[in-house]
């Protein structure tokens, strides 16, 4: 069994959750408390940490079941497969979201401009510039060393 992601119709997430859960499919919508305000009160609520998409976890046989329920779009792939997380990354967002030390979490894509700060490898602790970003690979320019790096993803 693997951990699918799922593209639902916009605010619909916690909604397509409860249903798989109601016809007996795993799934794991994560989310984050925020205070909302409207004109006249404030109010906490749970909205979803990554809009549209929610995770499920059943049998390579079983994907199409989940289209039986409003609400869904369809997979996410990544290099023409559906996409799959890893249970240890699933696992990691569910304790870093019950930690009591979080007070915000912000979830953001890289984009061309950005500059970074590399956490592993290499070339851990450089500053970079992100110069591209596709489907297979980043391109970051340190200029601290004077070069231009590629990351390929596997």
């Amino acid at each position: 069994m693997n951990w699918y992601v799922i593209y639902t119709k916009p605010k619909w997430e916690k909604k397509v959750a409860e249903k798989l859960n109601q016809i007996g499919v795993e799934c794991y919508c994560p989310v984050i408390t925020e205070i909302k305000q409207w004109s006249d009160r404030k109010k906490k609520v749970e909205v979803p940490l990554f809009n549209s998409y929610i995770f499920v976890y059943l049998l390579e046989k079983d994907r199409n079941s989940v289209f039986q329920i409003a609400g869904v779009v369809r997979y996410l792939y990544w290099l023409g497969k559906p996409a799959v997380v890893r249970d240890d990354e699933i696992e990691g967002i569910k304790s870093n979201l019950a930690s009591p030390n979080i007070s915000e979490v912000s979830v953001t894509s890289i984009q061309v401009g950005d500059r970074i700060k590399l956490e592993s490898g290499a070339f851990s602790n450089q500053e970079a510039t992100v110069k591209e970003v596709s489907k297979t690979h980043y391109i970051l320019v340190l200029e601290a060393l004077g070069c231009v790096l590629k990351i390929k993803y596997k």
